[in-house]
This record gives structure tokens, C-alpha cells and sequence, in this order.
């Protein structure tokens, strides 16, 4: 980061966070965390007020619920061609300033759809070029903050960052879409966007001010330059970031995880609608119970999440093969009483490993690498997000909702113990991490047994 390092109050005796290595809110105790985390929330709260208020917009202007999915793509298609660029961008240039801008626009972007609103020239045309710049803004954006907060803390602290990040997001999102109906209902539609554009440019206020505790990863920003008679420089690089990727086996692994579980598994406001109002016949209303009960568990998932110190590839593989098993029990559910012990379990064991997924993803590489690595990343992320629910619909339509989570369970277990037995069988070579003359990997002793 830019700014230098300072070191964080010591707690006081007694205090919660003193010697609290493995509590899910030790990454708190920094101040700057604590600053950056109330300023997620209120960007978080507004973003999902904008994003309820602009599917309730979409449906006013079109009256078609297809354009609604067209708008949400539109806003996502820019994360499968552009987050490698985004990402490579975070690499380049200073984190808090790259951050700060990104909301900034962001902000300009809901200011200027708020102002269409109010004076009536908002058309579908309109409204979708407003989606795709927030899109291709977010390639960078999400990259950005995402690790601007890893920065504050110390690394064995990540783990507990991105915990409290998985429940500021949960908690923001429950916040935003409860006040985008009393918004709308009290100030109109316009309002709605115009709070999300204060609430971007409250974290722009926020980040000049934040400072990394003492131990945090310093990332110095490379200078442009190139050295008398020294090569071409290809350490920012996009391919610099897609070979790094590639040569990782810990990487290449968690993708391959992290994809058969979102192919065959996780997509439970898909698989479990479908059985709930399906063979178990319940209605919306159960739905909505099952939906509860998922939030739930993700929130209590993110708190276990937040208290591992050294998250591995081992651990989200076990947490996924578990996550199949309890999917395949749980489609053989006789009543939805005996569905709901189960979902909990179910989202819990889904919301530890997407937390230790993250913090293997965020820490592993050397910091001058983890913007393009994540830009990789939210391109595999996307494929899988765009192709999972086809999947599974093609699935559910040859064996039914039942046959479909057992089937996708049972792939999803067998699959990555198959690729645990693999591993056991070859010793792989070491891979040497790509650092600049005198740089040290921060936290190297800690990310050694993320394997």
C-alpha cells in the first residue's frame, strides 16, 4: 500500500481481542478494519437497495421478467472478459487509489441513473449501457477492495478479514433490500439510487484515512521504469498472472473444487425451490423458510470461517465433499421439517469453505500478483456461475429434483476424493513463488500448508 505502516493500539487487559488468536473478530482489534468494515456495510446496504429497486425498475419499464435476467447478465458478462484486465489494473497501480476511484465512478454511475429517473428518461437502452459501465467498473473495483482490506491486517488475521467481510455482505444485503421498499415508498425509485451513490462516495471519504497495522503485507507499487540493460518487464503483465495461475497446483486445484461444487452443487435457490414445491409440496411460504434457514447458516458459516488461522485447499475440498454428502441426504428428505435440519448444516459447511476458499485464493500469491490471480479467478467464477444453473435444469429435467441432488452430490464427493487419492500417489515438485530481488513472500510460514 501507499501509505506506511502503523502499528495498532495494543488492547487493553481484558479486552476480547487480547490473545484471542482464533476469534472469528480478532482482525477488528485493528482500527483501520474497523473503519473499512462499517464503510462495506453501508456500501454493501446500498448496493443491494439499488440492485432490489433496479429489478422492481426493469419490470416497470418492460414488464417482462426475461429482461430482468438480461439486465442482471448484462451486468455480469463484463467479469468474464474483462476481469484480467480489472486485475492486472489492481497490480499496477496503488491499491487505496485505485479503490477510491472505482467508487468514486461507481458512485458518479447511481448519481446519473438516479437523476434519469427523477426526470423520467430512463429507458431500457439507457438502462442497460448504465449496467455494463457498472459492470466493467466493478472488474476493478471488486478486485481492489476486496484486497485493499487484506492489507490492513496482519496475514494470520486474512482468514478473520474475510469472515467479517462474508458477514458484513450478508448483513448488508438483508439491510439494503429492506430499506429498498421503504425508499421506494417514501421517496420513490430515484432516492433509492441516490443512497447508493452516497454510499459509494462515503468509502471514497473513508479510505484516504486507513492505515496497514503493524505485520500487514506492504505492497510496494513497481516503479515503471526499466533499469539500464535490464529485459523487458513482464511482472504486471496479464500473462505474467495467467502462468502464475496455471503453474500453481494449489490454484489450479481450488478451481477445480470450487467448480464441480457450483456445477453440481450450491445452487440451492434452484435445486431446493424445485423439491420444496415439487415432491414435498410446499409452497412460496416454505420456500422462503428454506431460504431463512440458508441465510442463516451462511452467516454462522462465516463466523466458523473467520476463526481458521491457516485455511488450506485440503480443508475446502473436505468442506465440499462433505457439502455433496449432506445434499444427497437431504433430497431424500421425506417432509420439509427433516429438510431444514438439514439445510442448515448444508449452508454452514458451504459458507467455511467459500471463507477459507477465499483467504487460500487472497493470500497465496506474493502481493504484487493477487490482482490478476483474483481477475483469473472471477473469470473461472463466472463461467461456472453462467453454467451451473443450465446444467443442473438439463439435469433436473432427465431425473428429477431428487435424482438431480443425489446425482450432483455424489459427483461433487466422489470427485474430489478421487482428486485427494491422485495427489496422495504423486509428489509433486515444488514451485518456486516468482518474487523481486530482496522481496519475501509475507506470511510464507503460514501459507506453506495451504496445499
Amino acid at each position: 500500500m501507499s501509505s506506511p505502516s502503523v502499528s495498532a493500539p495494543t488492547p487493553a487487559p481484558g479486552s476480547p481481542f487480547r490473545d484471542a488468536s482464533r476469534s472469528p473478530w480478532r482482525s477488528l482489534r485493528h482500527r483501520s478494519m474497523r473503519w473499512w468494515s462499517v464503510a462495506n456495510f453501508v456500501s454493501n446496504a446500498g448496493t443491494w437497495m439499488q440492485l432490489t429497486v433496479q429489478n422492481l425498475l426493469v419490470l416497470q419499464i418492460t414488464g417482462s421478467a426475461a429482461a430482468t435476467g438480461v439486465s442482471m447478465s448484462v451486468q455480469a458478462a463484463p467479469a468474464l472478459f474483462m476481469s484480467v484486465l480489472g486485475g492486472a489494473a489492481v497490480d499496477r497501480w496503488p491499491r487505496k487509489v485505485t479503490a477510491a476511484v472505482s467508487q468514486a465512478l461507481l458512485g458518479m454511475v447511481a448519481f446519473t441513473t438516479a437523476a434519469l429517473v427523477a426526470l423520467d428518461m430512463l429507458d431500457m437502452a439507457s438502462l442497460m449501457v448504465l449496467a455494463a459501465v457498472t459492470g466493467t467498473i466493478a472488474t476493478v473495483d471488486g478486485p481492489a477492495c476486496a484486497l485493499l482490506g487484506n492489507d490492513l491486517v496482519p496475514v494470520e488475521d486474512v482468514p478473520s478479514a474475510i469472515g467479517v467481510g462474508a458477514l458484513v455482505h450478508n448483513a448488508g444485503r438483508l439491510v439494503g433490500a429492506a430499506l429498498a421498499g421503504v425508499t421506494v415508498g417514501f421517496l420513490g425509485t430515484a432516492a433509492a439510487y441516490a443512497a447508493n451513490g452516497l454510499s459509494f462516495l462515503f468509502v471514497t471519504a473513508v479510505i484516504p484515512f486507513l492505515r496497514p497495522a503493524a505485520g500487514a503485507a506492504v505492497r510496494a507499487v513497481a516503479p515503471r521504469a526499466v533499469a539500464p540493460g535490464a529485459g523487458k518487464r513482464d511482472d504486471l503483465t496479464i500473462r505474467e498472472g495467467l502462468a502464475f495461475f496455471a503453474r500453481r497446483p494449489r490454484l489450479v486445484a481450488l478451481a477445480g473444487v470450487t467448480g464441480v461444487s457450483a456445477v453440481f452443487g450450491r445452487n440451492y435457490g434452484l435445486t431446493l425451490a424445485v423439491l420444496v414445491t415439487g415432491p414435498l409440496a410446499g409452497g412460496p411460504g416454505a420456500f422462503g423458510t428454506v431460504s431463512t434457514v440458508l441465510a442463516v447458516g451462511g452467516i454462522l458459516g462465516a463466523v466458523l470461517g473467520a476463526r481458521l488461522r491457516r485455511p488450506s485447499v485440503r480443508i475446502v475440498g473436505t468442506l465440499a465433499a462433505a457439502g455433496g454428502l449432506l445434499q444427497v441426504v437431504a433430497a431424500l428428505s421425506p417432509s420439509l421439517a427433516v429438510l431444514l435440519v438439514l439445510v442448515l448444516p448444508m449452508a454452514v459447511v458451504e459458507s467455511v469453505s467459500d471463507t477459507a476458499a477465499t483467504a487460500v485464493l487472497q493470500t497465496d500469491p506474493p502481493p504484487h500478483l493477487r490482482g490478476r490471480v483474483l481477475g483469473v479467478w472471477s473469470s473461472i467464477g463466472t463461467v461456472w456461475g453462467l453454467g451451473g444453473p443450465p446444467a443442473l435444469g438439463l439435469l433436473m429435467e432427465l431425473a428429477g429434483p431428487r435424482g438431480a441432488l443425489v446425482a450432483g452430490g455424489l459427483v461433487v464427493a466422489t470427485t474430489i476424493a478421487a482428486g485427494h487419492v491422485l495427489r496422495g500417489r504423486r509428489m509433486p515438485r515444488p514451485v518456486q513463488l516468482p518474487t523481486r530481488p530482496g522481496e519475501e513472500i509475507p506470511g510464507r510460514e503460514v501459507l506453506g500448508t495451504a496445499a
